[in-house]
């Protein structure tokens, strides 16, 4: 939950870079901050879903269980 001043600081930030929605914003806000810290590479010119939980074979029916 956020506190009043946390969410006015969202929605500050989400209207001066014109995102779509506060999920939007909470996600630019985190991958800003694990970038910041070290933890996350570069990503630009990558999508969405080169970022999955699957592999292409598992996610195509194609793996053995």
């Amino acid at each position: 939950m956020l506190s009043a001043e946390e969410l006015k600081a969202l929605e500050d930030f989400r209207f001066e870079n014109r995102m779509p929605s506060r999920a939007a914003a909470v996600r630019e806000l985190l991958r800003r901050g694990l970038h910041a810290g070290g933890f996350l590479p570069q990503t630009e010119g990558f999508r969405s879903q080169d970022f999955g939980v699957l592999d292409d074979e598992a996610s195509s029916g194609d793996s053995e269980a």
